[in-house]
């Protein structure tokens, strides 16, 4: 049991790489865009260069959209995790101790979530395990052809 487990590991990973990415993009593109219905539910969004929330939105976007494929993945969640970090505890940390009472749930779980891609990687269906083999394949390619010299 625990070697099928093992085995579909890189697949799990990708999968919830995936869809923490997706979700992620989502909530930016919520507040960057207006998409689904904006910040108010209105259509509104973040007002451009106002500091933190286009900033975050735009990390959201960006960040969520490179993890949900795979490109640059650990760098992607690093930049993500610390952002949810500094919205937790300079949003709303200081309105409550538990995430329960001062509704930080979703920037801790996104900033534990990305903190964890950091150390496990793309998984598998990522763009980064593509053009590692690509860059692998070319690199071999191009050591089969130097000529030996003895």
């Amino acid at each position: 049991m625990t070697g099928r487990l093992n085995s579909a590991q890189p697949y799990a990973i990708g999968l919830f790489r995936i869809v923490v990415g997706l979700l992620f993009a989502c909530h930016g593109a919520m507040s960057l865009l207006g998409a689904f219905g904006g910040v108010d539910g209105k259509g509104g969004t973040a007002a451009t260069g106002a500091w933190p929330d286009w900033y975050a939105a735009a990390i959201e976007l960006v960040g969520g959209s490179l993890v949900l494929l795979g490109l640059g993945t650990r760098i992607a969640a690093f930049i993500a995790s610390g952002a949810m970090a500094y919205a937790y505890f300079k949003v709303h940390q200081p309105e409550g101790l538990w995430p329960i009472e001062n509704s930080g749930e979703g920037a801790a779980m996104y900033c534990w979530a990305m903190f964890l891609l950091i150390f496990t990687g793309s998984g598998a269906f990522g763009l980064d395990r593509l053009f590692a083999k690509r860059s692998g394949a070319e690199s071999r390619t191009a050591a089969d052809q130097t000529p030996v010299t003895a």
